[in-house]
């Protein structure tokens, strides 16, 4: 799908014991990672970019974002990311944090996240299911063996870190291998391309490219760096290149798509979509079915 990755010892004494270290480690391998590729595969096949729609778990409560998660499944979802309701999401913009601190007070709790991704994986057992957390919640001081176990059980094929980097990684990419678990990793416009390219080998699944610097939350616009940023991504990835933060409209995942990135991720805007109360289902599925429609390269 990609050029090889090439690393440039020149650039950085220690990388090339890096790069050799990097094919050693990661989850690309896994069961998961498979899962994950397979629906990335089934989209290009279709000449389009895929559709990752993002369902915050529990709100406004436990049943409606059951319904939610459904709805974008039924609108065309090629994987489903499920954030996992935290106290200090520090990743998320408004709309996130809003939608989070609301999931907990209606009493989300990480065991609810899971019962909730095990009904999803349930109802639609063919539907890849990402969920994204941070790292108190998954690691908690340990290894993260006990949650990722309980991930994979409930259905899900890869975990997004938001705040784990591979530098602190290689121990629960151990523990993901072990269980079949892909660890996808973030890079954005600040991260140097060697650091990309090393990134981007230890990612599990896809690689998850932050589109702009600072945090989610719908936007008029995309930076018009943008497709520069998919291209020099695309060329350092063996894995596909899934494009968030301030993905918010159907001409955003149409310039994401040409530019060349392999999936798009929509969150904030379909938060939004559901209006002040989290129950305007039918939006939701109205937005989503129009996102899908402008994934076509």
């Amino acid at each position: 799908m990609t050029a090889p990755v090439v690393f440039d010892p020149a650039n950085d004494a220690a990388a090339g014991a890096r790069s050799v270290a990097a094919l050693t480690l990661g989850t690309n391998d896994t069961p998961g990672a498979r899962r994950i590729r397979d629906a990335f595969a089934r989209a290009a096949s279709e000449g389009r970019a895929a559709l990752i729609p993002y369902v915050v778990a529990g709100y406004p409560d436990a049943d409606a974002s059951f319904a939610t998660a459904i709805a974008a499944a039924e609108a065309g979802a090629d994987l489903l990311e499920l954030g996992l309701p935290y106290s200090d999401p520090l990743a998320d913009g408004a709309t996130l944090q809003r939608a989070s601190g609301i999931a907990l007070r209606a009493g989300a709790t990480f065991d609810a996240s899971i019962a909730l991704l095990r009904r999803i994986a349930a109802a639609r057992p063919d539907l890849v299911l990402v969920p994204m957390a941070y790292a108190n919640q998954v690691l908690g001081g340990g290894d993260g063996r006990a949650v990722a176990s309980r991930l994979v059980e409930a259905g899900a094929s890869g975990v997004i870190v938001a705040d784990l980097t591979p530098d602190e990684g290689e121990a629960f990419e151990v523990v993901a291998r072990d269980i079949g678990l892909a660890v996808i990793y973030l890079v954005a416009p600040t991260t140097e391309p060697g650091r990309r390219a090393r990134i981007a080998a230890r990612s599990g699944g896809f690689l998850y490219c932050v589109s702009l610097v600072g945090v989610t939350g719908a936007r008029k616009s995309l930076p018009r760096s943008v497709r520069r940023l998919v291209a020099d991504v695309r060329a350092s990835s063996r894995v596909p290149v899934a494009v968030g933060f301030g993905v918010s409209r159907p001409a955003h995942v149409r310039t994401l798509a040409h530019a060349g990135a392999d999936g798009v991720i929509v969150a904030s805007a379909l938060v939004d979509a559901l209006g002040p109360d989290g129950r305007d289902i039918r939006a939701l599925g109205h937005l989503v079915r129009s996102l899908l429609a402008a994934t076509a390269r």
